[in-house]
Formats: structure tokens, sequence, C-alpha cells
């Protein structure tokens, strides 16, 4: 098919590359692997700490970047998000109208209600829209307590509800969050279930005695990891709470790796209870990647009790892309556990619980798990289930569908 008759898609969300967030990397692979059939546009906003002033239109990698000059205030107060999010989603509908029609119109969930822009963006063009459900929100801010008012709890529902019902395709990127967007009003004929993947090539399993690993002063120690968001979803309480209970070995090293909401308040908690073991490293570059996932001995993946369906931590690929296994701290019936447990990769425990993910630290310690087989189903498993090759096939065939006359433009 030759360039001009590609068809265009019109991509919506506010986290892209460079960004550092989860979304911002899964998106822009996304982006990138479909550029090879489409034309894609991506509006999307300004990048935190963007000291080199980032243009407003770039190319990278086949993808068209509009960056509208939203604000990026540090996340962890409440009232500089919603101010983040606002700018950002009145001048991407600005800058999204002024684009040449596409075909399709594709958004993620940061913000939770950029779908109610892309619905308004997707019928100025008359075209199909496709949600990417990465959350399922104001239900995981509940959960949280980190929203407590009925009135703007139902305002955003009801935001939410009208694109999930209107959106020709909505993707969840599990079981469990398909059944609670059927539960927030999406009709279940209209949801195609795509997990999320890692780049198996880019990813891949490195000695733990590596370049990164020695400059960190992680090479000869038993280093459990966290690597990711530091949120309120992660409950990372409860790994520095479990390193009370592992004074006695020597050789740990609990490392928290990324930046978030909550980044002070585990400092400091790490702090109160004079937990020597732990170490906090900055987000790290996509270069080194490899090297400081495989520094780990085994990592650790929380996610709060009642959270189950409504965020699926992503993280999980990468560290099965590495061949490390992980100890799950999450409800029985998240897609994280179900998977670590189908797969063999991890052991799975109960949430909220310090004594028991010491325990199975101080198990895997002492040689309790066989680690190097954990490590190894789980590099097998993404490899042929969760990789971005496979995962952009799964985009390209539901937007090409939608692309041809029977969709209905």
């Amino acid at each position: 098919m030759s360039d001009a008759r590609r068809p265009r898609l019109l991509v919506l969300n506010q986290y892209y590359w460079p960004g550092v967030e989860a979304t911002a990397h899964l998106l822009t692979e996304l982006c990138e692997g479909l550029a090879l059939e489409f034309d894609v546009t991506v509006v999307t906003g300004r990048v935190r700490d963007d000291a080199d002033g980032l243009p407003g239109k770039a190319a990278r990698n086949g993808v068209r970047i509009v960056r509208v000059n939203s604000t990026a205030f540090e996340r962890a107060h409440l009232g500089r998000r919603g101010l983040n999010y606002l700018t950002y989603v009145i001048q991407s509908l600005r800058a999204a109208v002024a684009t040449k029609r596409p075909d399709v119109v594709l958004c993620m969930t940061d913000p939770p209600f950029i779908g109610d822009v892309a619905h308004v963006i997707a019928r100025r063009f008359r075209v199909p829209l496709v949600v990417i459900s990465q959350d399922v929100f104001p239900e995981i801010a509940v959960e949280l307590r980190r929203l407590q008012s009925p009135l703007l709890v139902g305002a955003l529902r009801m935001m939410i509800r009208w694109y999930l019902r209107r959106a020709d395709r909505i993707v969840a990127i599990g079981e469990t969050m398909r059944r609670r967007l059927v539960e927030n009003g999406a009709p279940t004929a209209r949801i195609n279930v795509i997990p999320n993947w890692v780049d198996t090539d880019r990813l891949k399993p490195e000695p733990a005695d590596n370049p990164w690993a020695r400059a960190n002063g992680l090479a000869d120690g038993f280093v459990v990891m966290h690597s990711g968001n530091i949120g309120y979803a992660q409950n990372l309480d409860a790994l520095i709470r479990a390193g009370t209970f592992l004074r006695d070995v020597g050789d740990l090293a609990i490392v928290l790796v990324g930046s978030g909401a909550r980044l002070g308040e585990i400092e400091a908690l790490a702090a109160r209870l004079e937990v020597d073991a732990v170490r906090f490293l900055p987000y790290q570059e996509r270069e080194v990647l490899s090297q400081s996932l495989s520094a780990a001995s085994v990592h650790v993946v929380g996610l709060a009790r009642g959270l189950s369906g409504y965020v699926v931590p992503s993280r999980l690929y990468g560290v099965l892309a590495v061949g490390r296994p992980v100890i799950v701290a999450a409800d029985a019936d998240s897609e994280t556990a179900q998977v670590v447990d189908r797969v063999g990769c991890g052991i799975v425990i109960v949430p909220d619980r310090p004594e028991l993910l010491a325990e199975a630290i101080r198990c895997a310690h002492d040689g309790g798990y066989d680690l190097e087989r954990m490590g190894a189903l789980g590099r097998e498993y993404v490899v042929a289930n969760a990789d971005r090759t496979v995962a952009v096939t799964r985009y390209a065939s539901l937007l090409r569908e939608l692309c041809t006359p029977a969709a209905g433009h």
C-alpha cells in the first residue's frame, strides 16, 4: 500500500516519548510499531523537567508528534495534577481538530476523561473511536481514598461512562478489567482484551553482576527490587515494613527504582523505621534498563487490596523479559497474580501483609525457590504472549477492521 493511501490514525494521550511514565513507554512502542502500516499522529502534552524545550511539532521513528503547551506540575498534588489534565484536555481538542481528517481516533486513559475529547473529535470527523483502558477511573481513586467527594466522583463517573458507552471499540488489558468495564457501562460486544506488552528484543536477560549493578554497589548482594512508579496503587509500605523482619539478612538490598507521588512518604517511612537495607534510585534510561532490572535477584510487584481489574501493573512484563522471578503481593483475582500463578514465574501472596512478604523474601534468599527456573518460565511466556510484535499485530488488525468501508466511513 502506498504512503498516500495509508489509513490515518490520530492518537491522544497526555504522556508520550520521552516521558518516563508507563503509558508513555507503551504508547510510544505501539505507535512506532503501527507506523509501519498507518500514518500516525500523536497529540500529547509537555514533559516535566523539559529543560531543552521540546518542539511543538516533531517526527520520530515514523510518528508525527504534536506537543501542546499543557502544564507539567508534579503529580503528587491532586489540584496540580487536575490542572495538568485540564490544560492538556483543552489544548489537545484544539490541536486535534486542526489535523488532517483521520480514519480512526485512538486514545489511552491519561487523563481518565480524555475519552470524552476523543469522542468529540471522532464524531467531528465521523470516524470510529478506540479507547485503550489502562485503568478504571474513578474507582481506583475511590479505592485508594484519593477521591472522597461524592459530587466529584459522580461527575467523573458520568463523564467516563459517556465515552465507554459510545466508543466503537474498548481495549481492556486483562479479563478482570474487562468485567470492571462492563460493570461501568461498556457494551460487552465492543470490548477487546489485548494485554500490555514489552519489547523482548530490547529487554533481555543480563548477568546480575553487570556494569550498572557494579556502578550502584549491587553486584554482590541479594537484591529485592521494585522498579517503576512509586505511587498509591503499588502498596510499597508493605515492602518497607517487610524489611524490618529481615534485619538479620546481612547481604540484603531492597532497592526502589523510580519516582512518583509517594516517593517522599516512602523515603520518610524507611528512615523512620530505620530499614538500612532500603535504597532509592531514580528512573533509569531505557538503554540500561536490561541491566538495572537484571541486577535484582527477585522483583516485588505490589497492588493495593481491592484494585484488581482497576489497574494492571505493566512493569511485570519488563521483569519477566529479563528472566527474573517476581513476588506478587496482590489479590488472587488480579491479572498479575493470575499470570504469575499460571506461568509459575514467581510467588503470589496476599497484599498488605509485610510479614508474609518478608517470609517469601527470606525463603527466596535461602534457596527455598528455584529462582532461575521461575525466571526462565517468565521470559518464555512474554516472548510468546506479551511481546510488542504480538500486541502491535492485534492492534493493527483491530484498527484495520475499523478502517474498512463496512465500518461506516
